[in-house]
């Protein structure tokens, strides 16, 4: 069994092009003998944002804390603590935190994902 708490995990800041201000948490992964799928924990400072990006897996996400605005697929919605969502594959999505602290959320992604042909290539990030 792993037990793991966040804030004993180094964060490591996410750099891709589109982000601002955000750290992941990789909590359980393939490295850890996770066979289906990867939690990772997101912090989103103040002002900053995730990538406006799309792949073709879901995700479900869970918003720990703080307040967001989500747009999904051309579509805005205000989050805060406590929401779960489901990310369709292939849908455009962004995370943006609105609020004056922190904004975290747990993200579960499969540790796989189907790159065409049958192929099969590690989810970045897991």
């Amino acid at each position: 069994m792993l037990i793991r708490r966040p804030e004993k995990m180094p964060g490591q800041p996410v750099k891709m092009d589109g982000v601002k201000d955000v750290s992941m948490r990789l909590m359980v992964g393939r490295d850890d003998g996770a066979p289906t799928f990867a939690m990772r924990h997101f912090t989103v400072e103040p002002g900053g944002h995730t990538p406006r990006h799309s792949h073709n897996y879901e995700h479900e996400v869970y918003i720990v804390q703080g307040r967001g605005r989500v747009e999904c697929d051309g579509q805005h919605y205000e989050v805060s603590g406590g929401d779960a969502l489901l990310i369709d594959a292939n849908k455009v999505h962004q995370f943006v935190n609105v609020g004056e602290e922190p904004m975290k959320f747990l993200c579960m992604v499969p540790v796989l994902f189907d790159c065409g042909g049958g192929q099969q290539e590690r989810t970045p990030g897991s």
